[in-house]
């Protein structure tokens, strides 16, 4: 293996964004790269981004907001992650949202075999399709991969679920029981192993140490998946759920690397997304140096192959 870690990573942005905004979540490769990322990580492959059809806020035939963005994004991206993992190397996408797992997730399981998922998040993102009154398939995915909806979604998404099971998934850092209650979507706790905000705050490394050993006893190989609304809207105002009143605290900066790094160090992860910054909210570019330095950080303790 080579001396510095991050010469097996493959960084694969994505410019997409859920909810149809241009540029919003799918300008994000670009300031990410303008905030330094190259220099951040020489030794990375820095691949050509995932780049998408012109962006449609309306619903489209299934339900799912910019939906033909969404499905040729899934596609391309199963296909990226796929070929990235079978030639021994930790793909770490950047950009976009949490839908990216409904391409990745189903990549790591056709490509290792058993998948597990550690999913770092303020939200559970459990909403079926059939509860959804936004058609963000960002906030279904989860749903979508445990198999808990998903009849009618379209093809070639629907052939590929489910791809987790109810026993290969953790899910850290929830705080969104407000939210869930607004909309009248139940909590998925009990069905599957989760710790919410509170819980997770109270031993943030050995809490993460714990459920990447888990993932390891019970996946062939596991993703890690860093929705950045898990972080307080004071530590980063880049994401919608920074002024959401439904979804209130958040861990810092400084949790957050904890919680990543004890996580990475227990080995076993073989790929890693971290998603929803919204470059509108970083007119200065800020967050995106901020974001920079933890990715940085993430590839220092990766483990390719």
């Amino acid at each position: 293996m080579a001396s510095d870690p991050a010469a097996g990573i493959d960084l694969i942005g994505v410019r997409f964004d859920g909810m149809g905004r241009s540029p919003g979540q799918a300008g994000a490769p670009q300031a990410l790269r303008a905030a330094g990322l190259e220099t951040a990580l020489p030794a990375a492959e820095l691949t050509s981004d995932v780049i998408l059809p012109a962006p449609a806020s309306a619903r489209g035939p299934a339900g799912f907001i910019n939906e033909p963005a969404l499905l040729v994004m899934v596609d391309t991206v199963y296909s990226r992650v796929g070929h990235s993992l079978r030639t021994g190397r930790f793909p770490l996408l950047y950009g976009a949202d949490c839908a990216v797992l409904l391409a990745a997730i189903p990549a790591l399981r056709d490509t290792a075999g058993r998948a597990g998922l550690l999913f770092v998040d303020a939200h559970e993102d459990a909403t079926t399709m059939e509860q959804s009154d936004t058609g963000e398939a960002a906030s279904m995915e989860i749903a979508l991969l445990l198999g808990l909806t998903g009849t009618f979604a379209p093809e070639p998404l629907r052939s590929r679920l489910p791809a987790l099971d109810r026993d290969t998934i953790v899910m850290l850092g929830q705080r969104d029981h407000l939210y869930r209650r607004q909309i009248g979507v139940p909590t998925i706790a009990g069905q599957v192993p989760l710790h919410p905000l509170e819980e997770l705050r109270g031993d943030p490394a050995g809490m993460a140490a714990d459920a990447a050993q888990y993932l390891v006893r019970h996946a062939h190989g596991w993703w890690l998946h860093i929705d950045l609304d898990v972080l307080a809207g004071s530590e980063f105002p880049a994401c919608d759920a920074a002024a959401d009143p439904a979804t209130p605290g958040g861990l810092t900066w400084t949790e957050l690397v904890t919680v990543t790094t004890a996580a990475l160090r227990t080995g076993g992860c073989r790929g890693c997304s971290i998603g929803v910054y919204n470059t509108d909210l970083d007119p200065g570019g800020h967050a995106a140096t901020r974001i920079v330095a933890f990715v940085a950080n993430v590839a220092a303790h990766a483990r390719p192959g």
